[in-house]
């Protein structure tokens, strides 16, 4: 019984709510975890997991080594899942809604300073590809896209002209509208004059070897074999691309509330993490200027 509500509600995710697939795998693997534990306990329908149990649930899987970040996300699947047994009538409430994952340290996300950034776009293609692969990196750097983002993005969400593209969906299924750079528009314009001669029925705006949508492992890829040709001395993902976008534009502005409407976030306070990075950067600043901070050499 237990395991065809849990086929039940993912069913309701997947044809009512259309939710990803990537959102539906992981709602599956996070409630056959508490399944699972439902087992080795013997609870065997839903109205009788306990608060208490879904705690003890949570904890065993931090000692096995979960991030807070994972548990949250099994937390609000389980939320998720009870919501939906409530409305069905199944339970009486809802045993994790007052349930917390453990706090975890916050990392900042590395970012590459402007030179850097520099160094990773100013550098020649030596072949169409290279072109192709220059236009995305500077995309990502211009418009602070997702890496699903980027290889989600269509030629018809593209208008070089008015210097701007949508995004149809990102993080949240939300739309948004984003400025291309000077230097993305004429990276970009570069390889479409190379991409029309690869597949003229494939709407994605980068394509493979082969002519099919780029993937994001490809891009992954890519971006690092860049990177070890031109030299760069750290490893860089595209992720660090968008966080650079995001710091530098900080530093420059000071607008939070734009870095975030760019950024597609949803709460300010997720944004919120850049402006330690802009202060890091500040007091560096700070340290290396003021005369009365500069530290005092034999």
């Amino acid at each position: 019984m237990a395991r065809q509500q849990v086929a039940a509600f993912l069913k309701q995710l997947e044809v009512e709510k259309r939710v990803s697939v990537h959102t539906l795998t992981n709602y599956q693997r996070d409630l056959q975890h508490l399944v699972d534990f439902c087992l080795a306990k013997k609870v065997e329908e839903w109205q009788a997991l306990q608060t208490s149990d879904v705690r003890q649930h949570i904890a065993t899987r931090h000692r096995k080594g979960m991030s807070s970040k994972s548990l949250q996300r099994e937390l609000s699947a389980i939320r998720c899942f009870f919501r939906y047994l409530f409305e069905q009538e199944h339970v009486s409430s809802n045993p994790a809604q007052h349930v917390k994952a453990p706090k975890q340290a916050r990392k900042l996300p590395k970012t590459l300073d402007v030179d850097e950034v520099g160094g990773l776009l100013d550098a020649k293609a030596e072949s169409v590809l290279e072109v192709r692969d220059v236009a995305m990196f500077e995309l990502f750097y211009s418009s602070g896209l997702r890496l699903s983002e980027l290889v989600n993005l269509n030629l018809a969400d593209m208008d070089l002209r008015g210097k701007q593209l949508r995004v149809q969906a990102g993080k949240g299924g939300k739309a948004r509208l984003l400025p291309i750079g000077r230097h993305a528009i004429e990276a970009l314009q570069h390889w479409l004059a190379h991409r029309q001669a690869r597949a003229e029925s494939e709407v994605a705006v980068f394509l493979s070897i082969r002519g099919a949508r780029l993937s994001e492992r490809s891009v992954e890829y890519r971006l690092a074999l860049w990177c070890r040709k031109k030299g760069l001395p750290s490893h860089v993902y595209p992720h660090m691309l968008r966080h650079s976008f995001a710091s530098h534009l900080l530093q420059s502005s000071q607008d939070l509330r734009a870095v975030q409407e760019l950024l597609g976030h949803s709460s300010i306070s997720t944004t919120q993490i850049y402006t330690h990075l802009d202060f890091e950067h500040l007091a560096k600043v700070y340290d290396s200027t003021h005369p009365r901070a500069k530290k005092k050499h034999p």
